[in-house]
């Protein structure tokens, strides 16, 4: 309640509220009629004054605003002496209007919360090994911060040294936090466990993945469905039909000689019910309150003409690598070539990965660790996406990425056994003759097939779309249930398939994780971006992130979306059925004034009540299990395109 009185329209709507209730009164007891239209007129100014000015600025733009109408309407009821008539429409307009400001209130603070994270300051390293304090949002890429047990990590960053559990529920929905050690990414808003860490931040305070989110918040509250853009068009033209149709109203019976009062009411309850209020405001509540619930559940979009669009989803296609995996693989077998040893094999590829944040270079970089492998410098790195990593190791040019047939029968017998296994292998190749092939393995993300399941029952049977080789991806599509398969693609040949669908009149969901996804996600009518780790380019084509439990959230935010829609088309028919039984009986009867002010208002508080119940039945529903995979992985850069 306090939250809600903080909004100007809710303090105007009451003030206006309690001098209508003191108006009334004063009249029912007999006071002064000077006095009791005194306070009616306090009643209209103080409920009246902000849409009368809304109108009129709208009116100098030759828009014609319902709010407009409803304020002249009010005062010619007034002008007649209807001033109980004329106030009571002007507090349930009011009302109306503050439960809207109410409910938008209520949508972006349910966003909003997921959204603070990041902490207000950081202690920054300085260059003479002291510390200050620093405002988090100054932060910029190349400084060492120190976060201390306890801790919000103020920026995203890779941790230079110290071992910490970092507890990233706030961010990802990951329910255990997860080890870190030097060498390993954290991001903004995640807290820090019992250890002291110290932190080379790699983004910008404004890039950060927080920041990202942030925006995309933003932009969603400013856009509106094309559903609401279309009535709003509808909108101004039907507005003018009303007042042409009320001139008429008022003109043709007072040159037939009918009582100027008697038709000058008529008159002004046409005006009232057939105004188009609780039409303009049938879509947007739900919509409004979907994005919300889906924000709670872990998936934020950019705006609400993605969930008009995942309204219309009939066809799923699927990334594999961090989609439908856990995106946390690890390197089971290293099988060199030549004179080169195991260890000198994966030495030189994690060097060669260095500068990549594609998630089998890391896995390729963390094994080499871990077995306390002295790493070679490397220069001249260069990501292909789809292809591989290039880089100069030692002097000598370093590629390491997908197979190549070309390169020798040893070669592809041993990548074939590795992808009969069901594993990812990674081709390593210096100066252009084949040094070793690595074998990673990635498990399927737990729940993966029941989610699958749902989403099935949803939507259909999705498709999968990788860049891996065709072994691999069929052992794990057999895994999970799922019979459509298309292996090998580069990711201009995963957007010949999205356009393919289109083509068919299909409407497309696409989710991926990575740079390599960017072209696809583009191309979908809705693309989805798999967790916060994904890169700025994949952040930018998609129309949404999904932050926990990837795959178990795709079907319950289709079915939301779904929702949202035969909510705004029941509140169209049923803001549409009021205006023709009210404007029938005006035109065919007399409809008091009284009446017409209820019915009409009545129905635009009812439309906005009905796009609320998304959010009453968000709350009670059961909380979404976080996916204990946490952070996926990027989608492939530096390796084959998963």
């Amino acid at each position: 309640m306090r939250a809600a009185l903080v909004l100007p329209e809710v303090r105007w709507a009451g003030a206006s509220l309690l001098a209508f209730l003191a108006a009334a009164g004063l009249d029912l007891v007999g006071a002064p009629a000077p006095v009791v239209v005194a306070i009616y007129l306090a009643c209209y100014v103080l409920g009246g004054w902000e849409p009368a000015v809304a109108g009129l600025k709208e009116l100098a733009r030759r828009r014609l605003d319902v709010d407009l109408l409803m304020v002249v309407a009010a005062g010619a009821a007034a002008s007649i002496g209807q001033w109980f008539d004329g106030g009571l429409l002007i507090v349930i307009f009011a009302t109306s209007g503050a439960l809207e400001s109410v409910m938008t209130a209520r949508t972006r603070a349910s966003i909003d919360a997921l959204l603070d994270l990041a902490p207000e300051t950081a202690t920054l390293l300085t260059a003479d090994g002291g510390e200050r304090r620093v405002r988090a949002g100054e932060l910029v890429a190349g400084q060492t911060v120190l976060v201390r047990p306890g801790e919000r990590i103020p920026g995203d960053g890779r941790v230079l040294d110290g071992v910490s559990e970092v507890d990233t529920a706030g961010l990802t929905g990951e329910p255990v936090p997860v080890r870190c050690t030097a060498g390993d990414d954290v991001l903004a808003g995640t807290v820090n466990g019992t250890g002291v860490l110290r932190v080379r931040v790699l983004r910008d305070a404004a890039d950060t993945v927080v920041a990202g989110v942030a925006a995309q918040v933003e932009q969603a509250s400013g856009t509106k469905a094309h559903r609401q853009l279309f009535i709003e068009k509808v909108e101004q033209r039907y507005s003018v039909l009303v007042v042409a149709a009320t001139v008429a109203l008022l003109a043709v019976p007072l040159l037939l000689g009918m009582p100027f009062e008697e038709t000058l009411l008529r008159a002004i309850v046409f005006m009232i019910v057939a105004s188009p209020c609780a039409i303009v405001l049938a879509t947007m509540p739900p919509l409004l309150a979907a994005l919300a619930v889906a924000g709670r559940r872990g998936t934020l979009v950019k705006d609400v003409t993605v969930l008009e669009a995942l309204a219309e989803v009939d066809t799923v296609v699927l990334d594999k690598t961090g989609t439908l995996t856990t995106g946390r693989p690890r390197v089971v077998e290293v099988r060199p070539l030549g004179t080169r040893s195991a260890d000198e094999v994966l030495a030189t590829a994690a060097a060669a990965e260095r500068g990549s944040e594609h998630v089998l270079g890391r896995a390729v970089r963390r094994h080499a660790l871990e077995r306390g492998l002295d790493l070679p410098v490397a220069t001249g790195f260069e990501a292909v996406p789809g292809e591989g990593v290039r880089a100069v190791v030692a002097g000598r040019t370093v590629l390491v990425g997908r197979p190549d047939p070309a390169t020798g029968d040893r070669v592809e017998s041993l990548v074939r056994t590795m992808q009969d296994g069901g594993r990812t292998a990674v081709v390593v190749v210096v100066d252009g003759e084949p040094a070793g092939v690595v074998g990673l393995s990635d498990e399927p993300r737990p729940g993966a097939a029941a989610a699958l399941a749902g989403l099935r029952r949803v939507v259909g049977d999705p498709e999968v779309l990788t860049g891996d080789a065709p072994r691999p991806a069929r052992v794990l599509a057999d895994r999970l249930g799922l019979p459509r398969v298309r292996a090998g693609l580069l990711p201009a040949a995963k957007v010949a398939v999205v356009r393919e669908r289109q083509a068919a009149g299909r409407r497309v969901l696409a989710a991926g994780d990575g740079i390599n996804d960017a072209p696809l996600l583009a191309s979908a009518d809705v693309g989805l971006v798999v967790g916060e780790g994904a890169g700025a380019l994949a952040l930018e084509a998609a129309d949404g992130v999904l932050t926990r439990d990837p795959l178990g959230s795709l079907a319950p935010l289709v079915e939301l979306a779904r929702r949202a829609r035969r909510i705004a088309r029941a509140n169209l028919a049923f803001a549409a059925a009021v205006i023709a039984v009210l404007v029938t009986w005006d035109l065919v009867g007399t409809l008091p004034l009284v009446v017409g002010v209820a019915g009409h208002e009545l129905s635009t508080v009812l439309v906005c009540l009905n796009g609320l119940r998304l959010l009453v039945g968000a709350r009670r529903a059961e909380p979404v299990t976080p996916d204990p995979a946490g952070v996926p992985g990027r989608d492939p850069v530096g390796a084959s395109s998963t």
